[in-house]
């Protein structure tokens, strides 16, 4: 198993900071088909609610899902996006890495 680092941002480490009753955060990985039989990905970072089996770890705090786990380089930047109440947690990667986990 690889051994994954979450390396925040001074922004994130803030917005982690300013929500502390957060659980463990998972890196979500979901995979849609739309009607013309094209795949749509989207990553995301939730809260777990639940305890859910299969999740890679990622350190204390956050969980991957195997299906990005697969995907993701091994030092996993986080930063924050959006604006007033569409601020939310975001992977940092470069845009090879980003290819790498949406399309292949």
């Amino acid at each position: 198993m690889r051994n994954f680092q979450v390396q925040p941002d001074a922004a994130a480490r803030a917005w982690l900071e300013s929500h502390p009753s957060l659980g463990p955060l998972v890196i979500a990985y979901d995979v849609h088909r739309c009607c013309g039989g094209g795949k749509i990905c989207s990553v995301s970072i939730r809260e777990s609610r639940t305890v859910e089996p299969g999740l890679v770890p990622a350190g204390p705090d956050f969980r991957i899902d195997p299906r990005a786990a697969a995907r993701l380089p091994e030092r996993i930047g986080l930063t924050v996006r959006g604006r007033g109440p569409f601020r939310r947690l975001d992977l940092d990667l470069e845009p090879e890495q980003w290819g790498e986990l949406l399309y292949t």
